[in-house]
């Protein structure tokens, strides 16, 4: 789409915190009317939805529309928008009970290209691995990613999360 629409879309989604709980059906109407305006078969519209839906309280209604932004193409529009489509379809299929899903589809992520969703995928796969009961990677994970932003021990941090899931003795 054009610029237009994307900073309307960003101005709707910055005055998210102005609506109340109870004016969550007004929010997802506002991304609604915004997505009318998209081409059909535009892979924007049903990953703003999601998103709409998902900050509104309902991951289940939001996982479909995940991954029919996904089936469209939403990776090839924008990668960027595809990445965070990942992230936030295994942080709500966590949330239905779907963890080792979000698992499978956040550790091909581990290995793409680096940006700066780079954190937030190991946030939210920590996320999914603890909801498995496998802690230690999803602190080894978190850890790893921490280590880079402390202004000290960051080696020391680095190695420690590599030896809670591969211990070298």
């Amino acid at each position: 789409m054009n610029q237009d629409w994307e900073d309307r879309v960003a101005a709707t989604w910055a005055a998210f915190d102005d609506y109340a709980e109870e004016d969550a059906a007004d929010f997802r109407a506002a991304v609604d009317a915004l997505v009318a305006e998209l081409p059909e078969g535009s892979p924007l519209g049903p990953f703003e939805q999601a998103c709409a839906w998902d900050s509104t309280g309902h991951s289940d209604r939001a996982v479909p529309l995940y991954r029919e932004a996904l089936a469209l193409g939403l990776s090839q529009a924008s990668g960027y928008k595809g990445r965070r489509a990942k992230i936030q379809l295994s942080s709500s299929l966590r949330n239905i009970g779907q963890a080792e899903e979000g698992v499978k589809l956040l550790s091909a992520e581990l290995v793409a290209p680096s940006d700066e969703l780079d954190d937030a995928v190991r946030a939210c796969l920590a996320l999914c691995l603890s909801s498995l009961g496998r802690d230690r990677e999803g602190l080894s994970l978190v850890l790893g990613a921490l280590a880079s932003h402390l202004p000290r021990y960051q080696r020391s941090m680095a190695n420690y999360a590599r030896g809670l899931v591969d211990p070298l003795d």
